[in-house]
């Protein structure tokens, strides 16, 4: 009898533990309750700016499990930034469409910001609470037009079994970057640090400035205003950036001849970087969304890979900056067909699960407050809180973006002089 109730109380015990964990695995997740007809039958369509969107279709289908009649589409645009205007008054308007931080302050877009619903109503219930508030972007009216479904930053991609090889350790300050450039330099390594550097748009030069910028303007956020303004008089509040960023150009660390020999920001970027002797690739949190997918596309890499992660570039003795930006944002059309259905695949998506879902498959940060990042993400979970900046809490709008990128590539290349580039901020073309 001892002997059998020994056996029934480990049964007990067992189940109560497989059963403790089933509830912690479901208490995880975001629970949701479809409030439409699940019968309904109609059309969604999304439009935006990658050629594919395989996280997307996915949601659809896992949508699809409670509105099984709802058929839901993702369609490319070309030329986006130009067309996406005349998309929306066109008859075939869609129902959802990407939207971008730097669209805000852009006279451009004002037609397209007037289609955008106010995802902050309440009777939507979108849980804009799963998103890290610096992410969101409220205007004057306290309206959330657009939301975030990605989030990306700058930074670089390190070549971790090279370090290794070399016995050299991951900068982490200034001070030790410059260091482990000159280990580099010496070893044989002509250019330590790499990145594509042909055009002004999206180039390392902007990737290694801004971040600086905005941490200049986060010192003294009453300039943000006078910079967005393009005023003149924010230009010595560029100059930190601009100083940064010869520093590691004139010491070495950055060789822009042998960088003008990848082709674009992209694809050239990454197969650069996997074939394995490039120790740090400058790059966005973007570029590294296409990592996965072209392992199989290097043979270099194929033939030898080799670990790798992505990390803020260490500027300060403190660190470097993680500037943690919207990436893609999903703005829905006010005056779409099918708008309660709509919003009740927003009211879906946005979530804790799905995002972080979406963000594992695109292998982009996930603008939760769960930080779920990616294993190769994992340096930027370790950023200090005073060294994050949420550009769009900050109030910066593409005026000012504008004229650090442009700025930073013309004093790069010599185009422009420290100097020439600070007394001329905000006519800087």
């Amino acid at each position: 009898m001892k002997k059998i109730f020994i056996i029934i109380l480990t049964a007990l015990t067992v189940f109560s533990l497989a059963a403790c964990g089933t509830g912690n695995q479901q208490g995880s997740r975001d629970v949701f309750t479809p409030k439409l007809d699940t019968s309904a039958s109609c059309n969604i369509s999304i439009v935006g700016t990658y050629s594919n969107f395989e996280a997307l279709e996915a949601e659809f289908d896992r949508f699809n499990e409670y509105y099984p009649n709802v058929e839901l589409s993702y369609t490319k645009i070309d030329d986006y930034n130009k067309s996406i205007a005349t998309v929306l008054n066109g008859n075939d308007a869609p129902n959802i469409f990407f939207s971008f931080a730097w669209m805000t302050g852009n006279s451009d877009y004002d037609s397209v910001f007037d289609h955008m619903e106010n995802l902050a109503d309440t009777s939507l219930g979108l849980d804009l609470d799963c998103i890290r508030p610096g992410l969101l972007n409220r205007d004057s009216q306290g309206r959330v037009l657009t939301v975030p479904v990605f989030s990306t930053s700058y930074g670089m991609l390190i070549n971790n079994d090279l370090f290794d090889k070399e016995g050299l350790k991951v900068p982490t300050t200034l001070t030790e970057l410059l260091e482990v450039c000159d280990a580099f330099r010496a070893k044989g390594y002509e250019s330590p640090m790499m990145g594509y550097s042909v055009k002004s748009s999206g180039c390392l030069m902007n990737i290694v400035a801004y971040p600086v910028f905005a941490a200049t303007l986060a010192e003294h956020p009453e300039m943000v205003s006078v910079a967005n303004n393009c005023d003149p008089a924010a230009g010595e509040y560029m100059r930190p950036a601009l100083e940064t960023l010869m520093m590691l150009i004139d010491k070495g660390c950055i060789d822009l001849e042998a960088c003008d020999l990848i082709s674009d920001n992209y694809t050239e970027v990454i197969l650069r970087f996997y074939e394995g002797d490039v120790p740090m690739m400058i790059c966005t949190g973007d570029t590294v969304s296409g990592t996965k997918k072209r392992e199989s596309q290097s043979e270099a890499f194929t033939a030898n890979p080799f670990t790798y992660s992505f990390a803020t570039v260490p500027v300060t003795d403190k660190g470097g900056y993680f500037l943690d930006s919207p990436s893609v944002q999903f703005s829905v059309n006010s005056s779409c067909e099918n708008l309660d259905m709509t919003n009740e695949f927003m009211r879906f998506l946005i979530s804790n699960t799905e995002l972080n879902q979406m963000a594992s498959v695109k292998r982009l940060i996930t603008p939760t407050k769960d930080l779920s990042f990616d294993k190769v993400y994992s340096p930027i979970g370790d950023v200090a809180q005073d060294l994050i900046i949420f550009p769009t809490a900050l109030g910066i709008e593409d005026p000012l973006a504008s004229q650090i990128r442009t700025a930073s590539f013309k004093v790069a290349t010599g185009a422009m002089t420290i100097d020439e580039a600070v007394a001329n901020y905000g006519s800087i073309k």
